[in-house]
């Protein structure tokens, strides 16, 4: 059989994992998705929440953890705390993992977006989520991270480094298509005189020397020079870790950041959206598409 014709028998599903720490916009960022995806680009969106600590969201879930397992009665049944029980939840949901197959199955020609918990230790070392991920990964499910950092933590020069590690960490554990995020830029634009460098330094990861000069100068972070310096050096050396900046409330920022996304799981050259040869082309050659010819202004 022709490769071609087995490539058109194989279905793949598309979509991302929307990860990242409590308050760094995760769901607010599925909500806006979800409206410019149906209005703008035609795209049929399904938004997930495997979140069971997520009261607040600006959306209606199709499949919802809540349905399975509720954090409230793991905390009570269990006596656990907040962090715990969403391990627990985790755990159950990894153990129940046809609930949410069944589920996925009558979803049919979506994209997909999970909003997913705010716990780090889910993603740097637990290890219910990366079997999800490679359950669904067998079963032609094409996702990828995106992983949201508040761009706040570009002002500390040790909060920055925390969260190059975090994000190297959670890119080494989980194993998917990775794309990171620092989210609020407009703020951080406004605010760009407070940072020690230029935002381009925090997107692209550029030389960490300097920040590593910036970390041996602090009053509480120059006693661990060496620790500094190892740290700096571990980022430098795997040179996974860049930023893409995200405004929620800018058309063009959410634009932009789709291209990224859109490449890493693999969309853009397997959907019916822009599936033909002068775009694959273009991505196999590293020319911009449509949408990432929009102007970078994230405010």
């Amino acid at each position: 059989m022709d490769l071609r014709q087995r490539t058109k028998e194989v279905e793949h599903y598309f979509g991302q994992l929307v990860i990242g720490p409590p308050g760094s916009g995760k769901t607010t960022y599925c909500g806006k998705l979800s409206k410019l995806y149906r209005n703008k680009l035609n795209r049929e969106i399904t938004v997930i929440n495997l979140d069971p600590a997520n009261e607040n969201m600006c959306y209606i879930p199709k499949i919802d953890i809540r349905q399975l397992v509720s954090l409230e009665d793991i905390m009570s049944k269990w006596g656990l705390g907040p962090n715990g029980s969403l391990m627990y939840c985790m755990e159950y949901l990894e153990q129940n993992f046809d609930w949410l197959l069944n589920q996925l199955i009558q979803i049919k020609s979506s994209y997909l977006v999970f909003d997913m918990p705010g716990q780090v230790e889910l993603y740097t070392h637990h290890h219910s989520i990366r079997n999800i991920c490679e359950k669904l990964h067998k079963l032609n499910y094409q996702l990828c991270c995106v992983h949201m950092v508040d761009s706040h933590y570009c002002s500390d020069a040790s909060k920055f480094v925390s969260t190059l590690l975090l994000s190297l960490s959670t890119m080494m554990n989980i194993g998917l298509p990775h794309v990171n995020v620092l989210t609020k830029a407009d703020i951080m634009k406004t605010n760009s005189e407070k940072l020690d460098f230029g935002i381009d330094f925090y997107m692209d990861v550029l030389n960490l020397e300097y920040l590593l000069d910036v970390l041996n100068d602090g009053p509480l972070t120059k006693k661990f020079k060496k620790l500094n310096s190892a740290l700096v050096d571990l980022v430098e050396d795997y040179s996974l870790v860049s930023f893409i900046p995200l405004n929620v409330f800018s058309e063009k920022s959410l634009l932009n950041l789709k291209s990224a996304i859109d490449k890493a799981n693999g969309y853009i050259y397997g959907s019916g959206e822009e599936r033909n040869m002068q775009t694959l082309l273009s991505c196999s050659v590293g020319a911009r598409t449509e949408t990432e010819r929009f102007d970078s202004d994230y405010m």
